[in-house]
C-alpha cells in the first residue's frame, strides 16, 4: 500500500531528514515511526501526504508513484488519506458540526441529509456526538483531538496518518485516542503513527 524505496530528503541547509529509506506499509498494519524530535518523522509522513517530495528515490501509495504525481492531482491523492494534525487545526469561528461539514463540502458532497448522516456516524465513531455544536476553544485538548480523529474519517479513507497526535494531550487521553486508532485499525484501515512516546508502543503493539 505504501512503499519507499531507496528515498532520501536533504534541506537546503545541508540537512539529512530522511537517507537511503526503503520499507513496505500494508494494507490493515498499525505502524509506529518512533523517534526523539527532529529525527525525521513529520517529514516521513509529510512525503506520504506529498506536502513534501523527496530528493531522491520513489514514493508509491496504491501502486501509484506519487513522487512524480501533478501538483493538480495531489488533493484528490490526499481524499484517500485520513490526517490526524498534533495542534488540532480545527477553524476557530465555527462549530464542531460546521467544521466537518466544511471538510465534506470541499470534498464534493452536496447532499445535506447524506452530509448529517455521514457527521453523525464519525462523532458517534469517537465518542463525541453530544458535542457537535460545541465551539473548539469550549473542548478539552483531548475532545478537540478526537473532533480531528472524527475529520480524518469523514471520507472514510484506507489510509490514516498520525503526526504526534498525543502532544498535546494528557497520557490517560492519549491512551484512548490510541486506543480509538487501533480500533480503526481492526476495521481494515492502515494507521501510520508518527510519536516519540515509546510506552504507547508498549501498550499498544505495533510495528
Amino acid at each position: 500500500m505504501i512503499d519507499f524505496i531507496n528515498v532520501s530528503k536533504t534541506y537546503p541547509n545541508g540537512t539529512h531528514a530522511l537517507y537511503g529509506i526503503t520499507l513496505s506499509i500494508d494494507k490493515g498494519e498499525f505502524v509506529f515511526i518512533v523517534g526523539a524530535s527532529g529525527a525525521g518523522k513529520s517529514t516521513f509522513l509529510k512525503l506520504i501526504m506529498h506536502e513534501e517530495t523527496p530528493t531522491s528515490g520513489k514514493i508509491v501509495i496504491n501502486d501509484t508513484d506519487v513522487t512524480k504525481l501533478r501538483r493538480s492531482k495531489v488533493p484528490y491523492m490526499r481524499r484517500h488519506m485520513g490526517i490526524v494534525f498534533q495542534d488540532f487545526k480545527l477553524l476557530i469561528d465555527r462549530n464542531v458540526y460546521a467544521n466537518l461539514e466544511f471538510v465534506l463540502r470541499a470534498t464534493g458532497w452536496k447532499n445535506k441529509k447524506a452530509i448529517r448522516e455521514r457527521i453523525e456516524t464519525v462523532l458517534d465513531k469517537v465518542g463525541m456526538s453530544e458535542k457537535q455544536y460545541q465551539m473548539p476553544h469550549q473542548l478539552s485538548g483531548g475532545e478537540q483531538q478526537r473532533i480531528v480523529l472524527a475529520r480524518a474519517l469523514l471520507n472514510a479513507p484506507p489510509i490514516i496518518l498520525a503526526d504526534e497526535p498525543t502532544g498535546n494531550i494528557d497520557p490517560e487521553t492519549s491512551y484512548r485516542l490510541v486506543e480509538l486508532l487501533r480500533e480503526i485499525c481492526d476495521t481494515g484501515k492502515t494507521i501510520v503513527i508518527a510519536t516519540h512516546q515509546y510506552d504507547l508502543i508498549e501498550k499498544y503493539p505495533g510495528r
